[in-house]
């Protein structure tokens, strides 16, 4: 079992920076974050595995730096250069499984999820 706790939302203005955490207990082998603004569907914002491996979704690249600290067993989310269109619950997703690279992004790729964090950005 896996329980999930994020921090670090709150509302900030464009071009602002914001550093989300996610707290782990349990093994965990692929991590991410996810992203659901109200009316559009969840997407995958940034994901990495237990070797340190990085995928992000295109809007986010350049921008936004998935990390994990592995003895904290907590993943960060640094998110820089931020623009309203960023504005969104954020989630952390964990799973202890080898999950495909391909499958990091896409909301089936974890069986764990925590509640999600707000992320404010105006203009």
């Amino acid at each position: 079992q896996v329980q999930l706790v994020e921090s670090g939302g709150a509302s900030v203005q464009a071009v602002g920076s914001l550093r989300l955490s996610c707290a782990a207990s349990g093994y965990t082998n692929i991590m991410a974050w996810f992203r659901q603004a109200p009316a559009k569907e969840r997407e995958g914002v940034a994901g990495i595995d237990s070797a340190g491996v990085t995928k992000y979704t295109e809007s986010v690249k350049g921008r936004f730096t998935i990390s994990k600290d592995n003895a904290k067993n907590t993943l960060y989310l640094q998110m820089d250069s931020l623009k309203p269109e960023d504005t969104a619950m954020y989630y952390c997703a964990a799973d202890p499984r080898d999950v495909p690279s391909w499958l990091w992004l896409m909301p089936n790729c974890c069986n764990y999820w925590g509640q999600g964090t707000q992320v404010t950005v105006s203009s």
